[in-house]
């Protein structure tokens, strides 16, 4: 089950001058800057107090989270929920016939992750993540 909404992820086209705006703005701290190839982007997680993060996402050249900024612009790209084990809500959501991305999870930033598709749940793009 959902223990919390984890971050907010939100694509955009200079990952610098994002992160100024959001400090300038919010006054949010970035934990770290991490470029993760296997995703096609660098990354930011920007921290906003007690609420949920913010993770900052620039697509690296050629990606296909390059193709997605040049299609759809800049703006909110995910919502990740944080679970206690991501293989068994996949199983239960799967069961109830909800339609993956990931069918197992894999390896992300903060753990174990896998993303559903956004068409079985009203155009959102979620993301579970199991921290590790």
């Amino acid at each position: 089950m959902v223990k919390k909404v984890d971050h907010i992820g939100i694509l955009v086209g200079n990952l610098d001058e994002a992160i100024k705006l959001y400090e300038d703005c919010f006054g949010a701290e970035v934990d770290r800057i991490e470029t993760v190839p296997e995703q096609g982007v660098k990354t930011a997680i920007l921290s906003l107090g007690q609420g949920a993060n913010l993770e900052l996402l620039e697509p690296l050249p050629g990606s296909n989270m390059a193709k997605v900024l040049e299609k759809r612009g800049e703006g909110l790209h995910h919502i990740t929920f944080d679970v206690d084990n991501v293989d068994k809500e996949l199983s239960r959501l799967s069961g109830r016939g909800i339609e993956l991305i990931d069918k197992k999870s894999r390896p992300g930033l903060e753990g174990m992750v896998a993303f559903i598709h956004p068409k079985s749940i009203r155009g959102v793009l979620v993301e579970l993540c199991q921290k590790i």
